[in-house]
């Protein structure tokens, strides 16, 4: 009953399904969780169906960037085709909310999606994470601590693979700025990918654009994380440089490398 708003959208999009391929603002928390008109509001989520008649498709959760105060759920055109269903999540912003509530909307949009994307004819076997920028940090950190997952009784290792563009793996910069520190003071707490360096997690393919045309050393930390983690003995992740890529026009390419890497995970015999 609690997600009797979903089924309905999901009857409405069976009747119009030919002439409609995007349902909106799907909402991800059940009623006794929206605590307020804000998180009501804004922590809904669209799904892209393909016109692909086959009930076992594989999805690709895609978080926006906007550095954690901006951006849409509105789903890239680039990431749009005939064979993955694509559910992109809104989550609530700084400074409306300090963290952990913007990984706390994460982690309970991507359960939605492992409890409910199967009514849309979803593989929750062949579920993949992303985003670009502050979405690329969010997906990163449901995959690299498990406990945000966990608290929506989603164990991680469920998730297929985690291929973030051009995230932030030390604590993300406005989560510095709601505690008074500058951009160029970085800082690995709880907030960090980097604090959970372990050699078990699901694939990470991490990928960056040009080291010097990126933000604030973004490349480098990320190949000091992905150091670190091989040399915990993780075997399930690697490292990606756009080069010529800016951290706004690497989007593009890496929409497009992930697409060639998810083939090849899928592939994998």
């Amino acid at each position: 009953m609690k997600y009797i708003l979903v089924l309905l959208v999901v009857l409405y999009s069976n009747v119009n399904f030919a002439q409609k391929r995007e349902i909106l603002n799907v909402p991800y928390y059940s009623q006794k969780d929206i605590s307020d008109s804000y998180k009501e509001s804004q922590c809904k989520l669209d799904i892209y169906l393909p016109n692909n008649t086959n009930k076992a498709l594989p999805i690709i959760v895609w978080f926006h960037g906007g550095g954690l105060t901006g951006g849409t759920k509105a789903i890239p055109e680039e990431l749009k085709n005939d064979q993955f269903i694509i559910v992109s999540a809104e989550y609530r912003l700084s400074p409306k909310v300090h963290a952990p509530a913007f990984i706390e909307d994460a982690a309970a949009s991507v359960a939605w999606v492992f409890n409910n994307i199967h009514q849309f004819g979803g593989d929750t076997s062949k579920i993949f994470l992303s985003g670009h920028s502050a979405g690329g940090y969010l997906a990163m950190m449901l995959t690299i601590d498990e406990s945000w997952l966990l608290k929506q009784n989603i164990a991680n290792n469920r998730i297929k693979a985690c291929i973030p563009l051009s995230p932030q793996v030390i604590t993300h910069f406005t989560i510095r700025a709601e505690n008074n520190i500058i951009n160029t003071q970085p800082v690995i707490d709880k907030y960090a990918p980097m604090n959970f360096i372990k050699a078990n997690t699901p694939v990470i393919i991490d990928i960056t654009g040009d080291r010097e045309l990126e933000l604030l050393g973004r490349y480098e930390e990320n190949a000091y994380f992905v150091r670190m983690m091989k040399l915990a003995g993780n075997k399930n992740i690697s490292l990606y440089e756009l080069q010529g890529f800016s951290h706004g026009s690497m989007n593009l390419p890496g929409i497009h490398l992930m697409y060639q890497e998810i083939g090849k995970i899928l592939n994998k015999k």
